[in-house]
């Protein structure tokens, strides 16, 4: 198994496999992006704060719109940064 797969289950019990593709940090936390591993066509991430507890990292749902805005705001300029930020509006 590759190192970036994670295994998470959702509130039913299932468990889906997901990548991570990028961590990052805004406004001193941390965060991952992770995309699902068995849907080659999805195209929107989901977004976890990585926290601790006594056990070690754990991923939390966001909690809020405005700490979601805040992390997609990040990822975008980390995106721009490297040149990877591909704008559907520009030709």
């Amino acid at each position: 198994m590759q190192e970036n797969i994670i295994n998470l289950k959702d509130e039913n019990g299932v468990e889906s496999q997901f990548e991570i593709i990028l961590t990052l940090e805004a406004e001193e936390k941390e965060y991952a992006i992770l995309m699902p591993v068995e849907d080659e066509e999805a195209e929107e991430a989901f977004i976890f704060r990585i926290d601790q507890d006594e056990e070690g990292e754990i991923l939390v749902p966001l909690e809020s719109d405005d700490e979601y805005e805040t992390v997609v705001a990040v990822y975008n300029a980390i995106m721009e940064e490297e040149g990877l930020n591909f704008d559907e509006d520009e030709q």
